[in-house]
């Protein structure tokens, strides 16, 4: 067994055992060296954001001090989700390695496939009414940000 996958699915377990969430972890590996990694923590702190991957993101991001981990690698015990693969894209997080399908977690549960939907704008029935507001004065801050010769991309 892989060791990064093995260290994602003990801290999947030690959530379970607590009860902080569904049975996912994740851990952030850069050179070899284990940067950081999480458990899912949705009940814990009634957080839908609070899955393995995104707060394994989080503490990778605070100990290198940076938000691109282009030189890191992900291992998680499922598939990521639609929210946490766009951060793992978002972080350029460049290889994810994953235990379980998405197939697998909808079997128990945690099926993503409506926004899988919604993202491929094939869904039949809209469950988020979106309506635009205010365009012109929020393009204020986007220009400000354009013209700021200091930002930072990201």
């Amino acid at each position: 067994m892989n060791r990064f996958i093995k260290l994602a699915i003990e801290e999947a377990s030690n959530g379970l055992k607590v009860n902080e969430g569904g049975p996912f972890g994740a851990v952030i590996v850069r050179n070899g060296e284990v940067i950081a990694k999480a458990h899912n923590e949705v009940l814990a702190s009634n957080d839908p954001t609070a899955h393995a991957e995104i707060l394994a993101i989080r503490w990778a991001s605070q100990k290198l001090d940076r938000f691109n981990l282009s030189d890191c690698e992900i291992y998680t015990t499922c598939e990521p989700c639609p929210m946490c693969l766009a951060a793992i894209y978002w972080a350029r997080i460049p290889k994810v390695y994953y235990g379980c399908t998405k197939k697998d977690a909808a079997q128990i549960g945690f099926d993503d496939e409506y926004i899988y939907d919604v993202i491929k704008e094939v869904a039949e029935v809209k469950k988020l009414e979106s309506i635009q507001i205010d365009r012109s004065v929020c393009l204020k801050l986007f220009e400000e940000w354009k013209s700021n010769e200091d930002r930072v991309g990201y």
